[in-house]
């Protein structure tokens, strides 16, 4: 099978099976770093609770991009 045969049959799985495929294609060329996935978890989860218990306020997106362009722009 060729690539553009394989790649003819992908097109026509259904999503959820596409999806899995892109995936773990994905995954292959950026192989996952167990460590560092790790650390970004428990910062996620620190984050998290630091937002739940009101220790942290969150911020809108666009309002930290709209601050960051005012402040580089000058």
């Amino acid at each position: 099978m060729d690539t553009k045969q394989l790649l003819d049959e992908a097109t026509s799985l259904p999503v959820e099976e596409r999806t899995l495929l892109v995936d773990s294609l994905l995954k292959s060329l950026n192989q996952p770093k167990t460590e560092l996935d790790d650390q970004w978890a428990e910062e996620a989860r620190k984050r998290l609770a630091e937002i739940r218990s009101g220790a942290a306020t969150p911020i809108a997106g666009d309002n930290v991009f709209r601050n960051l362009w005012d402040r580089f722009r000058g």
